[in-house]
């Protein structure tokens, strides 16, 4: 990717950041998506989500877009912008600062570039193919590498909950239980981008998720294969971003969590 495409994510990233960090604490007016309760937006996520469109618009005018928070822009161009403006609406809209901006840019249907960014760490992760995976913050730039962890029973890991999880709850839950049997913990932050990048730098050692949408995977995948990890469905067949589930891990316990979910699925 040449410097101008860098460019463009690093500063989409940091005003929609800057723009996110801003107004979390004042009061949000919050609707719901369709007839879901649990499924929310803010006018920030429509705010960011024009503020990152009209950065890149105006660089690259013929780009598609495929965003979280407005209609598919399809032109039929090669390069595709696949954008998620506020990850982790539900925590944001609590004033939880769990959340981030997510960007990446697909080319001929292969992510090449990609970015996630916290701005209430001040840490900005991104990755180019065949490249590595970076993280950038106020005291400079570091290469990401998952973590060493080899043993599932030694290992921390993150999970989320898609927005059916009312109806279809035991199903999710039945792989909580699983895996709680067998490893040192589980969180549930609430931003799978950022849940993507911290497989990616080494702070969980695996993830897994139901139902992911395209912006939510997109640039986190590129961010945790540069680093060294693995990503896969819950059979371990290749991962798809329009796929319905996502496993990521440093690798090195994969299988074991595959095995893990293969039983669940025996059953």
């Amino acid at each position: 990717m040449t410097p101008p495409f860098r460019a463009a994510l690093f500063l989409a990233l940091r005003r929609a950041g800057a723009l996110i960090k801003r107004h979390i604490d004042r009061p949000n007016k919050v609707l719901f998506k369709g007839n879901s309760s649990i499924n929310l937006i803010t006018w920030v996520d429509s705010a960011s989500d024009r503020l990152i469109r009209r950065i890149i618009q105006r660089r690259f005018p013929g780009h598609d877009f495929l965003t979280e928070e407005s209609a598919p822009a399809l032109k039929g161009s090669a390069f595709k912008w696949v954008i998620d403006p506020l990850d982790g609406t539900t925590n944001y809209a609590h004033h939880y600062p769990q959340c981030c901006v997510s960007i990446a840019l697909e080319v001929r249907g292969e992510v090449l570039l990609a970015g996630v960014f916290d701005p209430f760490r001040d840490e900005l992760f991104w990755a180019e193919k065949g490249r590595g995976a970076f993280m950038k913050t106020r005291g400079g730039s570091k290469r990401l590498r998952v973590s060493r962890t080899r043993r599932l029973k030694k290992s921390l890991l993150l999970t989320g909950f898609p927005y059916d999880r009312r109806e279809r709850g035991d199903l999710y839950l039945s792989y909580v239980r699983a895996f709680l049997r067998k490893i040192q913990g589980i969180r549930r932050a609430g931003a799978a981008a950022l849940d993507l990048c911290w497989v990616a730098c080494g702070r969980v050692d695996g993830y897994w998720e139901w139902r992911l949408k395209p912006w939510d995977s997109a640039a986190g995948k590129l961010i945790v294969e540069e680093a060294g990890g693995r990503m896969s469905d819950f059979s371990g067949k290749p991962f798809s971003i329009y796929g319905e589930q996502t496993l990521a891990t440093n690798g090195r316990i994969h299988k074991e969590m595959l095995r893990v979910m293969g039983n669940l699925r025996r059953r």
